[in-house]
């Protein structure tokens, strides 16, 4: 009896606003046959955006460097600098009371 583990990327979809959605199945199989599988759905934006407390406002840009291939190839699509700069914008209006 061998059992494996395969994730496998069942889903790439881009918002609006050019947030990403991934969906990454595992998939658990006995002696080749699936026996299990579960999904995780990843949501991806291209920066995070936090409230100091003077303030002013600090801006991490999202690594994707450990993502895989396909899904690095539609980040770096969709997030171009204009794209970036109105998702800042964004996230500081809604960190703002």
């Amino acid at each position: 009896m061998a059992l494996t583990k395969e994730v496998v990327i069942s889903g790439i979809q881009l918002d609006a606003d050019k947030t990403v959605f991934v969906n990454k199945d595992t998939i658990i199989k006995e002696d080749g046959t699936k026996i299990s599988s579960t999904r995780e759905r990843q949501v991806i934006v291209s920066s995070m955006t936090d409230k100091n407390g003077d303030g002013s406002f600090t801006t991490t840009v999202t690594d994707i460097s450990g993502e895989p291939a396909e899904v690095q190839s539609v980040c770096n699509a969709a997030w171009t600098d204009a794209v970036k700069a109105e998702y800042k914008t964004f996230a500081e209006a809604q960190t703002t009371p």
